[in-house]
């Protein structure tokens, strides 16, 4: 499995291949359509993400020492916006999520390019993804 550092370039070279941020947010649409299904039973206040203006649902497992990430959200920009964190962090260790730099964002251009609740709803997503690493840390040490 690649690093997250590894993830990161490969995104940030992804999005350097489009010339406009129209171009971009249709990639990020599709990136959305590939995102892995949630199980519907995390569809539940439970699991939705505070300060998001769309609905986002983000589920955690621990499996053999790394996180497994699911997560959906009703908004397709939104969804490309949670597919790219998915895709970074699930499968790798809690340290290294925990231990991860999020630049990467800010080298796509992702978070000037967002309406302001869409960028805070961003900041609120990687909160979350770093609350579950938190916690599975937790149970490691």
């Amino acid at each position: 499995m690649s690093s997250i550092q590894e993830i990161q370039n490969e995104i940030v070279d992804e999005f350097a291949m489009f010339d406009d941020w129209m171009e971009r947010y249709e990639y990020m649409i599709e990136l959305g359509k590939s995102l892995p299904l949630i199980n519907e039973k995390y569809k539940t206040e439970e699991y939705i993400i505070k300060g998001c203006q769309s609905k986002v649902w983000v589920h955690a497992d621990m499996e053999e020492g790394k996180v497994a990430f699911t997560a959906d959200s009703d908004a397709i920009i939104t969804k490309g916006i949670i597919a790219i964190l998915i895709r970074t962090f699930s499968g790798q260790p809690p340290k290294e999520i925990l231990d991860a730099d999020t630049a990467f964002i800010d080298k796509i251009g992702l978070k000037e390019h967002l309406s302001p609740t869409r960028a805070n709803g961003l900041v609120s997503m990687i909160k979350q993804i770093k609350l579950y690493a938190i916690a599975y840390q937790t149970q490691l040490d």
